[in-house]
């Protein structure tokens, strides 16, 4: 059977623009029509089609499934793996949040009473899931298993107030942040920086170290996702001015 470019998008649900992409990339390329050159799609192309969309559906990236679509069917099986294992996390994470959706619906009809803890059990799991995500080995490297659980635990208890106040200091942090000037580390602002970024860390680290905290900076200087955190939340170029004044409050 063969099916042109608009034959199969309609088959397979996808537009003529998507396939004309596809082609354009080298992902799915057509078969011609010799009379005509038109594109027509054999059986063997509708395969590779229908392996692509599967990709897709696993939210493999497109560069990731131009590879797949190459690869033997060993490394094909060990991307499919990993693939597997990361939606069975994503799963975790929306069983969690339809978990918290029932509970407070059956809150709103009086049939239980969720504490403050488990109204905000879900967004804090996401949270730490995120951080893990982005940062996870980097910190474990540098700070050990143990500490990293301790302080996960810390975090998950926080009550709602807590979480409040944890991102009124985070904001209040930033704004004087954008004060601060590198010729002048003694500055009122210099100094709220510090004593807020020391407070924001506390909600969550199970012990205060001046080391670790100077440690910490150091990695926000040198791995540049921490660095981008920084510097798109306070719009300007900051992680720099936040490492020297926490090096200079804790000297």
């Amino acid at each position: 059977m063969e099916y042109t470019i608009k034959q199969l998008a309609d088959i397979a649900g996808v537009s003529t623009r998507t396939l004309r992409y596809y082609d354009q990339i080298d992902l799915l390329k057509p078969n011609y029509n010799s009379r005509n050159n038109y594109r027509i799609y054999t059986e063997n192309r509708v395969n590779q089609l229908q392996r692509i969309l599967f990709y897709k559906a696993l939210e493999f990236p497109l560069a990731k499934i131009q590879s797949l679509m190459q690869d033997d069917i060993y490394s094909e099986l060990s991307a499919l793996k990993e693939q597997q294992e990361l939606l069975q996390l994503k799963k975790q994470d929306i069983d969690s949040l339809l978990t918290m959706i029932d509970k407070t619906i059956r809150d709103k009809q009086g049939e239980l009473t969720m504490s403050d803890t488990e109204k905000f059990a879900a967004f804090k799991n996401a949270k730490l899931k995120q951080n893990e995500d982005e940062f996870g080995t980097e910190i474990r490297e540098k700070y050990g298993e143990e500490t990293i659980e301790k302080s996960n635990k810390k975090f998950m208890n926080l009550s709602e107030e807590d979480i409040n106040k944890m991102q009124e200091i985070e904001n209040d942090m930033f704004n004087n942040l954008t004060l601060v000037k590198a010729d002048d580390l003694d500055s009122v602002a210099a100094e709220t920086v510090y004593e807020d970024h020391k407070k924001w860390l506390s909600y969550s680290w199970p012990n205060y170290k001046t080391e670790a905290h100077r440690g910490l900076v150091d990695m926000y200087l040198a791995d540049d996702r921490f660095a981008k955190y920084y510097n798109d939340r306070a719009g300007k170029q900051v992680v720099q001015l936040l490492h020297d004044v926490v090096y200079h409050y804790t000297k």
